[in-house]
């Protein structure tokens, strides 16, 4: 048996699965039936001064038959008064005591505003705090969401004024829309703050209406930029949770990841860079709550069959293989192969090959036959042509030059001056 109970910086819960800050958190129903499926945890949709939204709200990006592979949302904070939102969280609070429940917060920036809403939150009984520093859109042109999450100085100052009258963990969540993530993590640290979330939503416009010629969603005859989320952000987030575990000043600095997450698969590609626990938004108002009960039973299984008895035992191993580029082996070289056997002749790896590669791939046909073969001397092992195939492993990459030594780029440079 293995054990997949969560202790992000004091928060207790079951497993490492919470309901991030979005629609899916916006009131009592839907985190207790969240908790009814099985979730560790919620973090409450952004509570602050109460906001209009407008109406429509989303837009997605389809790829082929898949639908919503990224979402864009001009949807601001909870539109539901402060102390609606403190009296439900107290209220699941007691019916749910074994989980997570943490308050994201958004007031303008003042002391006094901040001071008074933490009190509130921790007199409703939140576990935690999480200060929304991301919101890319309506929010931070009135000088909140990222408009701090992109200015260290201002994220250490809010963050300040929050620790110092918590006395319940406080989270920052970080906004991706910026150069370095590393900057505004380090600001929180420097505050005070017990751990950081990310990513959260990317600046973005998915698209034109080409009638009406209005970017979506459309409002009336206009739109606005928005938020980008979904499972086309998880590279980015993913990234820039590595680059936060892998510094130097912030080894000891808890993560939770938030990008794109929708199995148990991602989850564990972010633990396994250095978050101890994740959020999810984007796949639940895709398929529902009960995704949770695939992300718990994958997650045993995968840890079972590693040998892993809990969470710390692989969270943050794949951090350190992540190198600059200059580290890399430049000795390694794996070549593509091409399983005859499995090959069914679409043609698509030589296609891509020939036009956007390295011209690796031979191709011969005749009356009766058609084949595609490697042309070693050519091939840079560059895996576009194993990308491109319908037909799982049937072109794989081998490696070649077994027993090189190790070279890096400065090695190369020094032996090749």
């Amino acid at each position: 048996m293995v054990d997949i109970s969560s202790n992000f910086v004091g928060i207790k819960s079951p497993n490492p699965f919470w309901l991030a800050s979005a629609p899916p958190t916006d009131k009592q129903y839907n985190v207790e039936r969240g908790f009814e499926a099985g979730w560790g945890g919620a973090v409450w949709k952004t509570i602050g001064n109460p906001i209009v939204n407008v109406s429509s709200r989303y837009s997605s990006i389809d790829f082929g038959s898949k639908r919503m592979v990224g979402i864009n949302n001009i949807e601001l904070i909870s539109d539901r008064p402060i102390e609606v939102n403190l009296k439900e969280i107290k209220s699941v609070k007691k019916h749910w005591p074994d989980r997570a429940v943490v308050a994201s917060l958004m007031v303008e920036s003042k002391k006094e505003a901040w001071h008074d809403i933490v009190k509130r939150t921790m007199d409703a009984g939140a576990d935690g705090i999480e200060l929304n520093f991301g919101c890319p859109h309506g929010m931070s042109e009135r000088g909140m969401g990222s408009a701090v999450g992109q200015v260290p100085e201002y994220v250490c100052q809010i963050a300040e004024w929050v620790v110092e009258v918590s006395e319940i963990p406080v989270i920052v969540k970080l906004t991706p829309n910026i150069s370095d993530i590393t900057y505004p993590a380090l600001a929180a640290k420097r505050a005070g703050a017990h751990a950081v979330s990310l990513i959260n939503t990317i600046n973005s416009i998915t698209g034109v209406d080409l009638d009406s010629f209005v970017p979506r969603p459309i409002v009336g005859n206009a739109s606005s930029h928005g938020g980008y989320c979904g499972p086309a952000v998880k590279p980015i987030a993913l990234n820039m949770v590595a680059s936060i575990a892998s510094h130097p000043d912030m080894k000891d600095l808890p993560i939770s990841g938030i990008g794109g997450i929708s199995t148990w698969r991602d989850a564990v590609e972010f633990m396994l860079l250095g978050a101890s626990n994740v959020q999810v938004c984007t796949a639940v108002m895709n398929y529902g709550f009960r995704i949770v009960e695939d992300m718990i039973d994958g997650l045993k299984n995968w840890m079972e069959q590693k040998g892993f008895k809990k969470l710390d035992d692989f969270i943050g191993l794949s951090v350190g293989k992540v190198k600059n580029w200059g580290d890399l082996d430049l000795n390694y070289k794996v070549v593509a192969n091409i399983n005859q056997d499995k090959c069914i002749k679409c043609g698509l790896c030589y296609i891509a090959c020939e036009d956007a590669s390295h011209q690796a791939i031979s191709y011969f046909k005749d009356k009766y036959t058609k084949k595609y073969e490697i042309i070693e001397k050519e091939c840079v092992g560059c895996n576009l042509c194993q990308m491109v195939c319908p037909i799982q492993d049937c072109i794989t990459m081998e490696q070649r030059n077994i027993g090189a030594p190790y070279m890096n780029w400065a090695m190369y440079q020094e032996q090749n001056k």
